[in-house]
């Protein structure tokens, strides 16, 4: 009895252990999800596609010519106080004295605030990690774990519909 007890805690604690990666169309309600999948072809004979530079507004979308999809707040109350892992691009914010981000959006696609329409705010995430992390290129996935909270956050660069405290952040090297 006393091994049957101890195989089912050690089989709990690796269940637990290997953390599941999220997919950012999980994030989406599915009236949104849908919407995305049925949008036509996005334009990218934007300013900033043809000069490669940061345009102001940053992910905030100025084409008023886009779906209403790519403006959406809607979230999934089911992920709220989840535990997450999820794979995207960091957008930096908020640096420590030692220089190390310990605020940033994390996207699902590189470039988002550069050569293409930025994703709606359910699609963008802030990260705060105290620990920091070292951001040397935005171009660089990372890997983000810890609590996801259906929380809207706003600056002047973007709104988010969700926010993570992160347990770990990690380059993606697979």
């Amino acid at each position: 009895m006393r091994f049957l007890l101890l195989g089912i805690i050690l089989f709990v604690g690796v269940a637990q252990a290997t953390l599941e990666e999220t997919d950012w169309l999980d994030l989406l309600p599915e009236s949104d999800r849908q919407a995305l999948f049925d949008m036509p072809e996005i334009k990218h004979d934007t300013p900033e596609a043809e000069s490669g530079f940061y345009v102001p507004g940053g992910l905030r979308s100025t084409d008023k010519d886009l779906p209403a999809v790519m403006y959406s707040a809607q979230t999934v109350p089911e992920f709220d106080g989840r535990k997450i892992l999820l794979g995207g691009y960091p957008v930096p914010l908020e640096t420590n004295d030692k220089g190390n981000f310990v605020e940033f959006f994390l996207v699902p696609y590189p470039g988002a605030c550069i050569h293409v329409p930025p994703p709606p705010p359910n699609q963008i995430i802030l990260v705060r990690y105290p620990q920091g992390v070292d951001l040397q290129d935005i171009y660089a996935p990372l890997w983000v774990k810890g609590i996801l909270r259906v929380q809207a956050s706003s600056n002047e660069l973007a709104d988010s519909a969700y926010t993570i405290e992160a347990q770990t952040v990690e380059l993606i090297t697979e």
